[in-house]
């Protein structure tokens, strides 16, 4: 039987380094991919990205949608809007329903391994530790049918480190 809860691996790397089946980009509703990680993800995998997204607009915080991931070694984009407006300020509850509705996509679409960064700590304002909890929470609340390996990245020092102390406080 499988086990509930993914092998959580925790980097300190860039998202778009990653082999994985699908990254997450913490979106805007509106699938514009102007600064943060989306900024970054669109730099390395190509405008086709954020051309997609727009195209599947406008995704409801709590809804996640998958693009192709252009130049990325990744396979998939999912974007999981932790705000309406673009460089809007977010909440625990948006990074929340956002990291679970991007989960949910890539396990219902089978993916077996997905990278999520910090959700909501750039432009979002949320502190790293926040976004850290609420990530965490959300990859409880769900039974897992197909994802094997969820990696937790970011390039930022201080987000990993909250990865690791949420995890040993929460994942017990």
């Amino acid at each position: 039987m499988k086990k509930n809860i993914p092998d959580i691996i925790v980097k300190n790397s860039s998202i778009t380094t990653c082999e994985v089946e699908a990254i997450v980009n913490p979106a805007n509703s509106f699938g514009y991919m102007g600064g943060g990680v989306a900024g970054v993800i669109k730099k390395v995998g190509g405008d086709i990205i954020e051309e997609e997204a727009i195209s599947k607009a406008p995704i409801q915080v709590g809804e996640a949608a998958i693009t192709g991931a252009g130049d990325l070694v990744c396979k998939k984009v999912i974007h999981a809007p932790t705000m309406h407006n673009p460089a809007e300020r977010t909440d625990p509850h948006k990074v929340f329903c956002a990291t679970k509705a991007a989960l949910e996509l890539a396990d219902n679409e089978g993916f077996r391994s997905i990278a999520i960064p910090g959700m909501g700590t750039g432009v979002g304002g949320l502190k790293k530790t926040e976004a850290a909890k609420s990530m965490l929470k959300a990859i409880k609340s769900i039974k897992f049918k197909s994802i094997e390996r969820i990696i937790l990245i970011d390039i930022d020092e201080e987000m990993v480190g909250a990865f690791n102390d949420t995890i040993r406080q929460v994942m017990k």
